[in-house]
């Protein structure tokens, strides 16, 4: 695991959200690196075949016809989704998926996303959600 990264200070617990959800024990500044998206490369076929027949949601897309299965990792399928999110996913110079901050963070939060689809802004649990479906509102 490179340098770059906060992996041995990002832990999975208990979340609040849903289920297991990861945490910092460490502040994080505003666009610091944390944690590498790895997993298996596969193609928007196969993505959807595992999202259809085997309800994988540990997949994160990464351009038209590549996506990375993270089902198998220890932390990164554990983050969990808010509209309030304090991190992004973004690429690096290598082309590899990035976690990054979008904001600085304290030691203890969870650190969270934007899934970026529909769906889950019906579920969102959100206290104060712009983005919610007016028939989930």
């Amino acid at each position: 695991m490179s340098l770059d990264y906060l992996y041995e200070n990002i832990v999975v617990k208990e979340s609040n959200v849903h289920g297991n959800g990861i945490f910092t024990n460490i502040p994080i500044k505003k666009y610091q690196r944390i944690l590498l998206i790895e997993g298996e490369e596969i193609d928007a076929a196969e993505c959807i075949r595992r999202e259809n027949e085997e309800n994988n949601v540990y997949i994160f897309w990464k351009d038209d016809n590549t996506y990375i299965d993270a089902s198998s990792t220890e932390k990164i399928k554990y983050i969990n989704h808010s509209c309030n999110c304090n991190c992004y996913i973004d690429e690096d110079e290598s082309g590899n998926l990035v976690l990054i901050a979008s904001r600085d963070i304290e030691a203890g939060e969870e650190l969270t996303i934007d899934y970026g689809y529909e769906e889950i802004y019906e579920e969102c649990s959100c206290k104060s959600c712009d983005n919610k479906l007016e028939s989930a509102a």
